[in-house]
């Protein structure tokens, strides 16, 4: 009822930037909070940056100089701005989202954890 979509990702070269989407759609009622993961090869998925529907913002220590997550409410949409990409970013980064959902019309309404099916992103060194 509820599907994240994440888009942007793709090949770049070390240095350059991306800005990661994901649109939320759906039985929505609102949405608590919206983030982004990774997993790169080999590894165990990451927490990277979350925020709120209020604007508050996490980041993971390494990414607290070079990305930059920010939302359009309006739109059920959160952005990743990935800056001077580096070799160590390439990872499947997934859309998460809280969201306070409609499940079925005799369901009451709930939060639930949503997932994209993730975009990859490539940088070449």
């Amino acid at each position: 009822q509820v599907q994240l979509v994440e888009s942007g990702g793709g090949l770049v070269q070390a240095g350059g930037s991306l800005r990661l989407s994901c649109a939320a759609s759906g039985s929505i009622i609102r949405i608590n909070a919206m983030g982004w993961y990774r997993q790169a090869p080999g590894k165990e998925r990451e927490l990277v940056a979350t925020i709120t529907s209020g604007g508050y913002t996490n980041y993971v220590d390494s990414a607290k100089v070079r990305f930059t997550i920010s939302r359009d409410n309006a739109k059920n949409t959160v952005y990743l701005q990935i800056n001077s990409l580096k070799s160590e970013d390439t990872a499947v980064y997934y859309c998460y989202a809280r969201v306070y959902a409609r499940i079925g019309i005799l369901a009451p309404d709930r939060f639930d954890d949503y997932w994209g099916q993730g975009t990859q992103v490539t940088v070449s060194s």
